[in-house]
């Protein structure tokens, strides 16, 4: 009969919108809590008026990401085995996936609630900001900074200094070997004792090289005489040699160059003397 037709569309009606709430609800359960999975079945236009203002509370919740989570870990521009045999996967992974992931989840907690910064600003003021941010926030973006100085050793090896580059080395080293030869002893185990990180700055209009412990870097004020802009940086703690180098720091930091991409070096040379700022990074 034509009462029993209507009834059972509604009912089919009423059956569909129902389970389509619920799937919405299993798709959006981290940001649709407001939206009950009990949510009683109703039907006609109350049904429908009231599923779509739910549905738009749900998708604005899931369009404005959590302040909790502003920072995170940028993947490699390389697989992990790919600067073999001077840094070996295991080492890569490791350090990736989880030293810097930990710096990165940290650095989340420690501003969650507070207004978003980018990660390249927080570094001035981080001393002030206390141990939370400083190792956290300081540990992302040096090992940011890090991932994307580095390329496989072949594409390494043809990468070039520019000129410009090129001739602040000299001015203010002598030459690139002499600047290697200095950044090897600066970052040597009797130079920089225990955990760390070597640098080669711009400071006003010459190249310096600095060692900072722990995750500080020369973009923080107070950790050097001056806030200086890293174009280079090596990562001497042990997580990132020890699987393969064990106690045998210079071994690899001298194998390091066979996987710095002069290229990247050379725009952050540019970047930082055009913009008197320090290089940003990716997360």
């Amino acid at each position: 009969s034509k009462s029993k037709s209507t009834s059972a569309s509604t009912y089919q009606y009423t059956s569909t919108m129902t389970k389509l709430s619920l799937a919405l609800s299993a798709v959006l359960v981290g940001s649709a809590s407001a939206f009950s999975m009990t949510m009683k079945a109703e039907t006609g236009a109350t049904f429908r008026r009231d599923f779509l203002q739910k549905g738009a509370a749900i998708a604005t919740a899931v369009a404005i990401p959590a302040a909790a989570n502003a920072y995170a870990v940028p993947d490699l521009l390389y697989p992990f085995e790919a600067l073999e045999p001077f840094i070996d996967a295991p080492t890569m992974k490791i350090h990736h996936d989880k030293h810097h992931a930990t710096y990165v989840a940290n650095i989340n907690k420690a501003t969650e609630g507070k207004d978003e910064v980018d990660i390249l600003e927080l570094q001035l003021n981080a001393l002030e900001a206390g141990p939370a941010v400083r190792n956290n926030g300081g540990g992302h973006y040096n090992h940011a900074f890090f991932w994307d100085e580095m390329a496989p050793p072949d594409q390494a090896a043809k990468s070039k200094v520019s000129a410009d580059l090129e001739k602040a080395i000299n001015k203010s080293f002598g030459s690139l070997d002499e600047m290697k030869a200095a950044f090897e002893a600066r970052a040597a185990p009797g130079a920089l004792f225990g955990s760390g990180w070597v640098w080669i700055c711009v400071s006003g209009d010459e190249l310096k090289l600095v060692g900072t412990p722990n995750q500080d870097n020369p973009l923080m004020k107070g950790v050097t005489d001056d806030v200086m802009f890293p174009i280079l940086g090596l990562d001497v703690w042990e997580h990132a040699y020890y699987l393969k180098y064990q106690n045998r720091r210079p071994e690899y930091i001298s194998n390091w160059w066979n996987v710095v991409n002069w290229d990247k070096v050379s725009e952050n040379f540019a970047y930082v003397t055009e913009k008197k700022a320090g290089v940003p990074v990716r997360g």
